[in-house]
């Protein structure tokens, strides 16, 4: 097989990806997995550094892809999604797939060693809760409209364009210390459904879902676990799934491997849909195993 033909075998072949936070985590993870499967990838995030060493070292790891390129694109920012847009036309004539993957929790200061704002619903300031809804919800809102308005203008190839918004378990159930976050999860998972209908409606060959995480191996979950090569990480480990049937945490391997079925066009017919990775935790309890006498 040539080095062109090898571009072309994947199941996101010649597709246009933007990947909104994807310096690290599920972003960095679900980049990796699109680029593997054939698709031009730009990542964004407003962590620059790691953004481009990011995209950098994607480029070398598969050197027979069309090179990834990282951008900075604060979500909030209405010009910077222009802008953004802007780019992949010129450089690329369209945009095929956007994975509103970036978010918050309101926590973040955590990772410094900051005590975080009180984000229940008694204690949490105004805001604390705007903020968490301006990244969570209102970058989902302007990604949805810009990727809407270039699908238009220059339609996506194959069965169509794919809008992948990043919800979570939070946005199913209610999370007493995490309002904000719980609220702005709700609302991505319902304008998801807003989103499906509206490109519906309006005959657009556009699809969107969300995808609804839970506890899922990520660097967020350092600053409350402690590093990885800690001697008590293991048993906080346990201890921060002990409810989830599978008694484990998720993988971001996992998430992306959702995320390139939802890009592909063998999800031609799923839209307006909700797919919930939690290792079992909302289907209820799991009785422990029996152990015989």
């Amino acid at each position: 097989m040539t080095t062109t033909e090898r571009q072309h075998a994947g199941r996101l072949a010649r597709k246009v990806a933007l990947i909104t936070g994807a310096a690290r985590g599920i972003g960095a993870e679900i980049a990796q997995a699109f680029m593997r499967e054939g698709a031009t990838v730009l990542l964004t995030d407003i962590r620059d550094g790691d953004g481009a060493r990011r995209a950098h070292d994607l480029s070398s790891k598969f050197p027979e892809a069309t090179p990834a390129r990282y951008r900075r694109l604060d979500v909030r920012d209405d010009g910077d999604w222009t802008a953004s847009m802007e780019e992949l036309r010129s450089s690329h004539g369209r945009l095929d797939i956007l994975v509103n993957n970036a978010g918050i929790t309101g926590f973040e200061s955590i990772e410094e060693g900051v005590a975080p704002p009180a984000h229940d619903p008694e204690h949490g300031s105004l805001d604390a809760w705007r903020a968490v809804l301006a990244t969570n919800l209102d970058g989902v809102f302007l990604g949805c409209r810009a990727a809407i308005r270039i699908m238009r203008a220059h339609p996506p190839t194959g069965s169509g364009g794919s809008i992948i918004n990043m919800s979570s378990r939070s946005g199913l159930v209610g999370i007493p210390g995490a309002a904000a976050y719980a609220a702005s999860k709700a609302a991505v998972r319902n304008h998801t459904k807003t989103v499906a209908l509206y490109c519906a409606e309006q005959e657009l060959s556009i699809r969107c879902n969300s995808v609804h995480p839970a506890a899922i191996r990520t660097p967020m979950w350092d600053a409350m676990l402690g590093p990885p090569d800690a001697p008590e990480r293991a048993a906080r480990e346990a201890d921060a799934v002990r409810d989830t049937p599978l008694r484990r945490f998720g993988t971001t391997a996992e998430v992306a491997a959702l995320a390139v079925y939802l890009a592909s066009d063998e999800s031609a017919y799923t839209t307006g849909g909700e797919f919930v990775l939690d290792g079992g935790l909302l289907a209820g309890a799991a009785a422990p195993p029996r152990v015989a006498s």
